[in-house]
């Protein structure tokens, strides 16, 4: 995949001027939303230091070891509770498709020093 490309987070930007920007440290996601979105995005480019650098610290696993053959192929957000730029947490409901399945998850987020970071999730039915 190229910078030049669509970018996989689902919002119908080029990759470079959407979560590339996030993905290379040109900024942070503004919302609990836009964070999950990149951090999609990390997981379909295979970015684990995105992904391990936008972890809550008291969450955050010591190494990610992500599986070069998972495809994802899509993504679709829910539904979101708070997160925006007027709130320290949030949640973000998602499904995620990759090629043979889907991982529907209640990610809950928090901010640390003023940025958006994962905590944990719950995988749903």
């Amino acid at each position: 995949m190229t910078t030049r490309s669509w970018c996989p987070c689902g919002l119908g930007g080029r990759y470079e001027g959407c979560c590339g920007r996030y993905h290379r440290g040109a900024g942070a996601a503004p919302t609990a939303e836009a964070l999950m979105r990149s951090r999609y995005a990390a997981f379909v480019r295979g970015d684990a230091g995105y992904l391990l650098r936008t972890w809550h610290p008291r969450t955050r696993p010591v190494r990610l070891d992500l599986d070069p053959g998972l495809r994802w192929t899509g993504l679709e957000v829910l539904g979101t509770t708070d997160g925006s730029a007027f709130h320290t947490t949030g949640t973000v409901t998602f499904r995620a498709s990759y090629r043979g399945g889907s991982l529907h998850e209640r990610s809950r987020f928090e901010r640390v020093d003023g940025a958006w970071a994962y905590v944990n999730g719950d995988v749903l039915d």
